[in-house]
């Protein structure tokens, strides 16, 4: 029998806590439920679970601490919850370093949906699996040049200035689908297609707030700003 994937879920409602953990785990997950952040930083050092659902507003430590706290540890994927759509806490979630969110009160067949596919692409993250034969403008066998950033597409590595460069999983597709076609714009919903794998529409603030995080770390005026059609990766 397969492993069963484990989700680490904290939200302090004591009713949506339990009717989602039972929804999940008839979907076949495994669940570790806790009602608080500091008992969610707990549980996730203690089982290291392969996904972690947390809701915005948490008490002991709000979800974006433990988002961040999280990410200072770890690649694992993360899904943020908020009740709200327009909330400013769906950005400030994404900058802490989430994968996606969910808005409350949600169905729990879309949030299995969105759970899945945030696992699709993350283990697609690790298998390497990039458009094209990565010879391309700059490359040699799978390394990408672009100045001083290296895209190394079969090692799954970036380097800048000779220094690798930690990207998290969601972090690394979207730079593969960038260098995959430099000089090429790419739309908000395109890249959501591709990278998030969404097969419906979804909100363009997911893409652009991993796009600033991505020029963090690779250079601010790598990634191009192509107003009314997208981004675009400086060839």
């Amino acid at each position: 029998m397969a492993e069963q994937t484990h989700v680490l879920f904290v939200e302090d409602d004591d009713v949506i806590r339990e009717a989602t953990q039972l929804a999940l785990e008839r979907d076949g997950f495994a669940v570790t439920a806790v009602p608080d952040g500091l008992a969610g930083l707990d549980a996730f050092r203690a089982d290291r679970p392969d996904i972690a659902l947390l809701d915005v507003m948490l008490p002991g430590l709000d979800g974006v601490s433990l988002c961040r706290r999280i990410r200072d540890e770890s690649t694992v994927p993360v899904i943020m919850l908020s009740a709200r759509a327009d909330s400013i806490d769906v950005v400030l979630g994404l900058e802490a370093g989430a994968d996606d969110y969910v808005t409350k009160p949600f169905d729990g067949a879309v949030l299995v949906a969105r759970i899945r596919a945030v696992l699709r692409r993350f283990g697609h993250a690790s298998g390497g699996a990039v458009k094209g034969d990565g010879h391309g403008p700059g490359a040699v066998g799978g390394v990408l040049s672009f100045g001083e950033l290296e895209v190394d597409t079969e090692g799954m590595e970036v380097r800048r200035s000779g220094q690798p460069v930690a990207l998290t999983p969601t972090e690394m597709r979207l730079l593969l689908e960038f260098s995959s076609a430099p000089g090429t714009v790419l739309s908000r919903d395109k890249l959501l297609e591709r990278v998030w794998d969404y097969g419906w529409g979804g909100d363009t603030r997911v893409v652009d707030v991993h796009v600033q995080r991505l020029r963090t770390k690779i250079g601010q005026d790598r990634i191009e700003t192509v107003r009314g059609f997208g981004y675009k990766l400086k060839a």
